[in-house]
């Protein structure tokens, strides 16, 4: 199954909406994304606001290659998942994306955050690696 029959079947369950682009929402996106990774890589600040940022640059991103899809999503984790068919984001790091975001959710409804400088290495390498990629699609769009 091709990655645009894919993202049709999940539009055709409910759990995206179809939604044509906007050129201005994705370029607000994004340069929200190049902003929080910028700070994401300051060592001076906590592991917290680190993880935080960088969690919410790499979010920002699925989701503008989402949004350049004609798509968007009401649940947050499914915007990583969708990677896979909007990017061709290798599983693994989908994987981690989906680990974060679990992390993330243990943080803000829990107010448990573990320090795991691993974790955070490994998040903001796939942001750095995704961020052109995004820019990239945003380029080539027709919009």
């Amino acid at each position: 199954m091709s990655p645009l029959e894919n993202l049709i079947n999940l539009a055709r369950t409910g759990d995206l909406k179809p939604e044509p682009p906007d050129r201005r929402e994705c370029e607000g996106l994004l340069q929200s994304a190049r902003d929080r990774l910028q700070d994401a890589n300051n060592t001076a600040l906590s592991f917290a606001s680190r993880f935080d940022l960088a969690y919410n640059a790499a979010h920002a991103m699925a989701l503008t290659a989402l949004r350049l899809r004609g798509y968007r999503s009401e649940r947050r984790y499914l915007v990583f998942q969708c990677l896979t068919h909007t990017l061709s984001l290798p599983a693994l790091q989908v994987r981690l994306l989906v680990l974060c975001h679990e992390r993330r959710n243990l943080a803000e409804y829990e107010g448990y955050m573990d320090t795991d400088d691993a974790l955070l290495a490994e998040l903001l390498g796939i942001a750095n690696d995704v961020l052109p990629e995004v820019e990239r699609a945003l380029n080539e769009a027709r919009l």
